[in-house]
């Protein structure tokens, strides 16, 4: 039977996994039991997907990169190199936590850099964009700019990943995109299209 996937023949993919269509796993790579990718995602090499994970379409993990049990990722986001998810707040070796896993959402088309560590329970929000090597300690609104250890909020982005100036009435466009945004009580909106 023929696959609708590219599977590297070096990957592991135990039974009750779900595949989107044109997706792609690299070498190395290991899909644990009942995890979920959507179409076209790619999957560069030494990623390990635990079970239950969702990942939507279009989802791009860079190498050396696990995704715990408790992740769910929403289309479109991206997952730099050697990042690094949580998924026990109090993590004890002689102490067995497996039913206390901590849920972390990263929204559509958000960006994690390379390196950056996300401490479970912090949800990222939609297109926001979590610099190299930066420590998530709090949840992310949609389009933040957060930079740092621990990671602090320094500004805006944009769809396109652009960084988003304020006028005096709150409004900026993406320079590359050229759509709108606003920003009211600390929140950014697309004025373009719905998030």
């Amino acid at each position: 039977m023929e696959t609708s996937y590219f599977a590297h023949p070096t990957a592991v993919i135990d039974e009750g996994v779900s595949i989107g269509a044109g997706s792609k796993i690299w070498h190395f790579s290991h899909l644990m039991r009942g995890c979920k990718l959507g179409e076209r995602c790619n999957l560069g090499q030494n990623v390990v997907v635990s079970p239950d994970v969702e990942l939507g379409r279009n989802v791009k993990v860079q190498n050396n990169v696990s995704i715990y049990t408790g992740v769910t990722c929403g289309d479109d986001v991206f997952l730099g190199p050697s990042m690094v998810f949580t998924n026990i707040v109090n993590p004890r070796s002689a102490v067995v936590r497996r039913g206390e896993y901590v849920k972390t959402k990263v929204g559509q088309g958000a960006t994690i850099g390379a390196n950056a560590t996300i401490v479970c329970g912090h949800d990222i929000g939609p297109y926001a964009f979590i610099g190299a090597g930066a420590v998530i300690t709090k949840a992310v609104p949609a389009f933040a700019l957060f930079l740092g250890n621990p990671a602090r909020h320094v500004g805006w982005m944009s769809k396109y990943g652009q960084r988003l100036h304020f006028d005096e009435r709150g409004k900026a466009q993406c320079p590359e995109g050229k759509d709108w945004y606003s920003l009211e009580n600390n929140q950014v909106k697309s004025l373009e299209h719905d998030q």
